[in-house]
């Protein structure tokens, strides 16, 4: 298993995320919204010789902040589209394991806008130009996300056989109860490329330390036994969160 973390939900700067992944044996989850939002930190270059120099690899974590592949308004799905494939040339420079990506949103819940926004969403992901293998994220923590079931999900990355998987193990706790985990296994195992690891109870997306929860870690040990791919805790807690949770996953 290939396991590392996101500097920014453990609320960590570069440097000592560096030191931090560098003693544990872990890589980096780059987020690229915090680099549009911050354009002081290190360039992807920049960020690929400080990996070198440490010994740490990364993954990315493609736009979601103000961002909508589904968006009804072609002007809105444009700069989506800008956007993430910007995301996707900085995550190709920074020499990244993979790109994670989330399937949009539309608020509107009627039957035409529905249609549309998945109509959108499959042109979206067909323009994208892949330089890097790219995991599409379950979600389904809101009203407004477009795709709320593992089965949806399924249909999408049949039609887009480039894309792989991401799962979510916090946001499947929340939408589908304590089996979604295991719902979206069954039904997406093979295409799993990345997992994104962290806890809550069930009720919100709380983003909390390994074993804080009510996520099934034991079941989560067992399908990254001989796992091939990466995966990234999204915990808060600064160092001592990602410490805990390392532990309780290795241990």
């Amino acid at each position: 298993m290939n396991l590392g973390f996101s500097p920014l939900t453990a609320g960590l700067e570069y440097p000592a995320a560096f030191d931090l992944a560098a003693e544990l044996g872990l890589f980096l989850e780059v987020a690229y919204d915090q680099h549009e939002m911050d354009p002081r930190l290190p360039s992807a270059q920049e960020l690929r010789e400080m990996g070198r120099a440490a010994g740490v690899g990364f993954t990315v974590h493609l736009p979601f902040v103000d961002w909508n592949l589904a968006s009804l308004v072609p002007e809105v799905q444009q700069l989506s589209l800008e956007r993430t494939q910007r995301a996707i040339a900085f995550g190709a420079a920074l020499g990244a394991h993979c790109g994670v990506l989330h399937t949009g949103l539309v608020p509107l819940r009627l039957p035409i806008a529905l249609e549309q926004g998945r109509k959108r969403l499959h042109q979206g992901l067909a323009r994208l130009e892949l330089g890097l293998p790219v995991a599409l994220e379950n979600l389904g923590l809101s009203p407004a996300d477009l795709l709320e079931t593992p089965q949806e999900l399924a249909e999408v990355l049949a039609a887009h056989p480039n894309y792989g998987f991401c799962l979510d193990v916090g946001h499947a706790l929340v939408q589908r109860g304590t089996g979604g985990m295991e719902e979206y296994y069954q039904q997406l195992g093979p295409r799993m490329i990345h997992l994104h690891l962290h806890d809550n109870d069930g009720s919100y997306d709380a983003h909390a330390v390994c074993g804080e929860g009510r996520v099934n870690w034991r079941w989560v040990r067992e399908v990254l036994r001989g796992f091939e791919g990466t995966a990234a805790l999204e915990v808060t807690g600064g160092a001592a969160g990602v410490r805990r949770s390392v532990e309780l996953l290795r241990g």
